[in-house]
């Protein structure tokens, strides 16, 4: 701690002239510190986002007589928008246990001790603090010989060595004129915000993988019913076969091909049940516990259908887009940036105070006010010449603000393609869905007379078998064609800001 001891018998000095000379001297000095400050770089580029949304999307989607509506399925809770109870309690077991928003939250916590931190920079620094110690002079010195001659009172002299006791508090504060600190301490607080708008986007984006591998899980179990139908329509044929051939009416190769059929789609259930054994254990991994069988409903997948889905207009997605709104922060955050750093090309002003007691005798510490110590002070600093430093810092955050300047920009600009692909893909599934429908429907037909036909000798059965197979695949071509549109409406559904909290 360092004192200023101000003596009661200190001389004062009362010569105007030296008084007017040296305030002219400190006028000069703080008009140069000022000028200093001019040489401020230019900045470039822009200072502001420039992108505008279009009126609507494209698409036949939510639009009434051509116009464009405002309801938007953003608005619509996950739990509503996801009418499962199972798959609704997953999701809440991995938002209490992911282990990535855990992480987030933590991040979320450090960003608010920063605004702590910068908030505390620009209020008053109080310390208070003691010291004691002993000190030997030599009379061979300055201190030494002032020492030998001054007495302390009549009679007597200062002791040899010298002890030291102190008892002071120190005050220093920075006058916050240019608000350097205060945005600062703003943008910590921005950022602080953004961190949170980021958690809820981790939100949204892990609401839409559980829910996109549980539709998953539902698929797999869909393939494997058809797997299981197959294999039992195939089984049947191969007993006619086996039959036919025993009444000399088929022969070997009827038996043969058939079996090779059945055992083929036995080994894919296995590769199925390996699917579905990771795609539990990812669902399990997503929910921050140990691989375990995951609950699910046994619907008519083919069938399943969700909440309708409304995508209102662009603008929206500014509100509702957590991502969009984090990058929106860290803008206003690097514009204060800028600031900060161009405040430190002007004169700071700090304010010291010093109050304390100071004596070689601990009897004689807090007689007042002989023993008392205080000193008052201000510094004026400002950079004058090697300013290179303070340039770059300048620059950088200048760099800093374009770069989240266009980052804000390619969000929204991703923010809007995702809305379009994940529509307009919905959309269109669904209408191979129905195609394929109408194709799996004259298939099941094709089976059915081929093995009527084949049962009563009038194909062969090769026909039976292709027809099978050809039914097989169409099946598992449905499936997997619903998969991509229940996939396509969650991350829909998720692009449009909806998922979070």
């Amino acid at each position: 701690m360092n004192l200023l001891v101000n003596s009661s018998n200190a001389k004062r000095t009362t010569n105007r002239a030296f008084t007017n000379r040296g305030l002219k001297k400190t006028a000069a000095l703080c008009a140069l510190m000022l000028l200093g400050g001019c040489g401020i770089p230019k900045l470039r580029g822009p200072v502001a986002p420039s992108s505008t949304l279009p009126d609507h999307f494209d698409g036949s989607v939510n639009l009434t007589n051509g116009t464009p509506t405002a309801e938007n399925s953003s608005y619509v809770g996950w739990r509503v928008f996801y009418d499962d109870p199972i798959l609704v309690g997953l999701i809440d077991q991995a938002i209490m246990g992911n282990q990535e928003l855990k992480i987030l939250g933590e991040e979320v916590a450090i960003a608010y001790n920063e605004i702590q931190a910068r908030q505390g920079e620009y209020l008053p620094f109080v310390s208070f603090g003691s010291r004691a110690g002993l000190e030997k002079s030599s009379r061979f010195s300055r201190n030494g010989a002032v020492e030998e001659f001054v007495p302390f009172r009549e009679g007597q002299s200062l002791p040899d060595p010298y002890p030291e006791f102190m008892v002071a508090a120190n005050v220093r504060w920075e006058l916050d004129i240019w608000k350097k600190l205060r945005n600062a301490k703003n943008a910590a607080a921005l950022r602080y915000l953004g961190t949170q708008e980021g958690r809820n986007y981790v939100i949204t984006r892990l609401v839409a993988e559980v829910t996109e591998s549980y539709y998953e899980l539902l698929a797999l179990d869909a393939r494997m019913d058809v797997l299981d139908a197959t294999i039992q329509i195939q089984e049947q044929s191969l007993e006619f076969a086996q039959a036919m051939k025993d009444a000399a009416r088929g022969t070997e190769l009827a038996v043969q091909r058939f079996t090779a059929e059945v055992a083929k789609n036995k080994s894919e259930k296995f590769i199925i049940q390996q699917d579905i054994i990771e795609t539990e254990n990812h669902i399990n991994f997503l929910l921050g516990r140990f691989p375990q069988p995951v609950e699910r409903m046994k619907p008519d997948y083919l069938e399943l259908n969700l909440h309708a889905l409304n995508v209102g207009i662009p603008a929206q997605l500014l509100q509702n887009r957590p991502d969009i709104r984090e990058a929106e922060r860290e803008l206003e955050a690097a514009g204060l940036d800028v600031k900060v750093a161009r405040a430190r090309f002007y004169p700071s002003i700090a304010l010291t105070a010093d109050v304390g007691y100071l004596a070689f005798n601990a009897k004689y510490l807090f007689s007042s006010p002989d023993s008392l110590i205080y000193n008052v002070a201000g510094d004026l600093v400002a950079p004058l010449i090697n300013k290179k430093a303070i340039k770059a810092d300048y620059m950088n955050a200048n760099a800093r603000q374009l770069q989240a300047v266009y980052d804000y920009q390619q969000t929204i600009l991703m923010a809007f393609t995702e809305v379009i692909n994940r529509v307009s893909k919905a959309e269109n599934y669904a209408q191979s869905i129905e195609i394929k429908k109408q194709q799996l429907a004259a298939l099941d037909s094709s089976v059915e007379n081929a093995t009527n036909l084949f049962q009563n000798a009038r194909a062969e059965y090769v026909e039976v078998l292709l027809a099978q197979r050809d039914m097989m695949e169409a099946r598992m071509v449905l499936i997997e064609t619903k998969k991509e549109q229940l996939s396509a409406i969650v991350n829909a559904y998720q692009a449009l800001g909806g998922g979070g909290f």
